[in-house]
């Protein structure tokens, strides 16, 4: 794996790093200038449909006869991004694990704050179970705030009864609110993308005044009882290393099954950099294979 690919992409994310201190509107814009100048691979199609009311991006990759379904979560600590901009990290899990995408469009706050996010991935999910697709052949993918909204789902399924997917994927997820991880600070000066005070900045457009740690706001601090395996994958250089690590503490503190998957030397969400980061495609390569095997699992355990 080479040095020089990680020091390259490093100085890459430095340039175009957020001005701390612009609003949400600049960081909308910035998020979609950075997603949009890398183009989608010619045998990815990306369509516009819905779930539940909620509106979605179907993803499907040339040649793959879906058999599966991956419901997928995007980042933008819940007040950016979209489905369509995931688009070309979601196909990446897609393509990986024979399944066509669903990219949910959950509503941003501070437009809609918590619970909206919460409520639209709860009832996408439903409606993707009402259609005919068993739980066995879905799983759970997102990167970041989507890490968290996907855990945040996987709890509020459980809570209401609903049959869970299979297994969930989170790339360095977002699951504590309060901030409380120690690399917030320790992991400060390597990160090239986030800091305390930028995600500080964003937290009460979302909560809204409600607590932080609630459990479908910050899901460390959730039961996590009953859920299916889960993969977290984070970077070593970023400062919610710890988001990670604490999530797959609480997991098998819960009997979940868990694989912790930490690669040195990388930033938040360094799957997103494939096409330049060895690193990012091996991490690719190695949450397909246990997607895979739980999607393989699942269904010999429902036959």
């Amino acid at each position: 794996m080479s040095t020089e690919q990680r020091e390259s992409l490093d100085a890459i994310l430095r340039q175009s790093a957020f001005p701390v201190g612009s609003d949400v509107n600049e960081q909308r814009r910035l998020l979609r200038e950075l997603l949009s100048a890398q183009p989608l691979p010619a045998d990815v199609t990306v369509t516009a449909a819905a779930l539940g009311g909620v509106p979605t991006a179907e993803i499907t990759v040339d040649g793959i006869e879906p058999r599966h379904a991956v419901l997928y979560f995007h980042g933008g600590v819940y007040v950016m991004g979209d489905a369509f901009l995931a688009a070309d990290l979601a196909s990446q899990v897609g393509r990986r694990t024979d399944a066509k995408v669903i990219s949910v469009d959950y509503r941003l706050a501070p437009e809609d704050p918590y619970p909206a996010a919460v409520d639209d991935a709860l009832a996408a999910y439903e409606a993707l179970l009402d259609s005919g697709i068993a739980a066995s052949d879905i799983v759970f993918a997102g990167e970041s705030a989507g890490g968290g909204l996907a855990i945040a789902t996987l709890v509020n399924a459980r809570d209401h009864g609903l049959p869970l997917p299979a297994a969930a994927l989170v790339m360095s997820p977002y699951v504590d609110l309060t901030l409380a991880g120690a690399t917030m600070e320790t992991r400060r000066e390597v990160d090239p993308l986030l800091s305390r005070e930028a995600l500080r900045a964003r937290i009460p457009d979302y909560t809204a005044g409600q607590d932080a740690a609630l459990g479908l706001i910050s899901p460390v601090f959730a039961d996590l009882s009953g859920l299916p395996p889960l993969i977290i994958q984070a970077g070593s250089h970023e400062v919610l290393l710890d988001d990670a690590v604490r999530l797959a503490q609480q997991a098998a503190a819960a009997d979940v099954e868990v694989t912790l998957d930490i690669t040195p030397g990388v930033p938040h969400v360094f799957q997103a950099y494939h096409p330049i980061l060895d690193e990012a495609t091996a991490a690719l390569d190695r949450a397909g294979q246990l997607l895979a095997a739980h999607l393989a699992g699942a269904e010999r355990v429902t036959a």
